[in-house]
């Protein structure tokens, strides 16, 4: 399988650890006062913020969220964040490598794309500081002369438990997303197929069932036809590209499978309401 080529600027994990050595998985970051990145980036690793004390925004994908107490924060790989938080803020990061998440991602229990959809997650008063313990535990191995990585694995597991258990229930959505795994799975197949696959009965087929089946799960599921969840993500794609690559429009048109600039831009302005030249600047 090629690793498709990328465009964003990426920060690698080791552009955080100056004096780490080569063989780190997790890094540790104290978030105090104001900070903000101005220029949107991806990382190629997994971000989870705890905040104690918040003020300010993160913006997730193009979607803005309210930094405040008792929050955690998640950014996937590959996701497109940038964010302003101001001087009252108090928090830990944890940046965890593309490696190791993939192995942490089950202890997160549900879909990636559950998540991406409830990146931000109000914690409630009793669990806070059971997530603050884990976090500064975490913290005080690092410090050690000889780090006990398997522990560390072992407790960062033990955040993925937890923010599974605060998030059920927490949102609206959560049993439609979980009541029928098709969707999961489907989501999953979009974000793998979707520069060059448009059709719905590609994806049906991949799940074993008919296309108007799948249509029909997704409409009663997330009130939303099939085919509106493909073009979200080739919308999502074409946005991220448009704001933090280096490529140009024309690249970009190919890139994701369009026929020409005049149906992207069709696309795109029917999606938004903007041109694509409109939403780069």
């Amino acid at each position: 399988m090629s690793h498709q080529s990328d465009h964003f600027p990426i920060l690698g994990i080791q552009a955080f650890s100056e004096h780490r050595s080569k063989g780190c998985n997790l890094l540790f970051n104290e978030l105090y006062g104001e900070r903000s990145i101005d220029e949107p980036h991806k990382h190629d690793f997994f971000i989870i913020n705890l905040f104690k004390c918040g003020k300010g925004s993160h913006t997730i994908d193009f979607v803005e969220y309210q930094v405040e107490d008792h929050q955690i924060h998640l950014v996937f790989p590959d996701q497109v964040h940038q964010w302003v938080i101001e001087k009252e803020t108090i928090g830990y990061q944890l940046m965890i490598t593309r490696d190791w998440f993939e192995s942490f991602l089950p202890a997160l229990r549900f879909s990636a794309s559950y998540y991406k959809n409830h990146p931000v997650i109000n914690l409630s008063k009793d669990i806070f500081p059971t997530f603050l313990y884990e976090f500064q535990a975490i913290q005080k191995e690092l410090n050690e002369e000889n780090v006990f990585w398997e522990l560390i694995q072992k407790r960062s597991e033990l955040i993925g438990l937890l923010v599974s258990k605060s998030v059920e229930g927490a949102f609206k959505d959560f049993e439609v997303y979980h009541s029928n795994p098709i969707i999961s799975k489907f989501l999953n197949l979009i974000d793998i197929h979707f520069k060059t696959e448009r059709s719905v009965s590609f994806y049906a087929e991949k799940l074993n069932i008919s296309a108007n089946y799948l249509n029909i799960v997704c409409k009663k599921s997330l009130n939303t036809s099939a085919s509106s969840l493909i073009q979200d993500r080739i919308l999502l794609e074409a946005k991220r590209l448009l704001k933090v690559s280096e490529m140009s429009v024309k690249d970009i048109v190919y890139d994701l499978g369009f026929y020409d600039h005049a149906s992207f831009s069709k696309f795109f302005k029917a999606q938004t309401g903007m041109t694509p030249s409109q939403f780069k600047e």
